[in-house]
């Protein structure tokens, strides 16, 4: 279990490393693009809380936030 507690935190902080890097290519981006990237972020999260951080999981969830995000996005003018 001791590897499991300094596993979230070096996790967290990937994941929040990731995202503030992802900001500066997010400036030539459409709308639909963004809600895309934020929907596959969203659904990434999501799939590795509710799977215990699985990789099948994250993927399962970015892949399924990110064509929700698209779809979303699709009707922003």
């Amino acid at each position: 279990m001791k590897t499991m507690k300094r596993i979230k935190p070096i996790f967290a902080a990937t994941v929040i490393a990731v995202a503030l890097m992802s900001i500066n290519g997010c400036a030539g981006m459409s709308d639909r693009d963004k809600s895309t990237a934020i929907g596959a972020g969203v659904g990434a999260v999501g799939g590795a809380v509710l799977t215990g951080g699985s990789t099948l999981g994250t993927v399962g969830g970015a892949a399924v936030g990110g064509v929700i995000g698209n779809q979303v996005g699709k009707d922003k003018k």
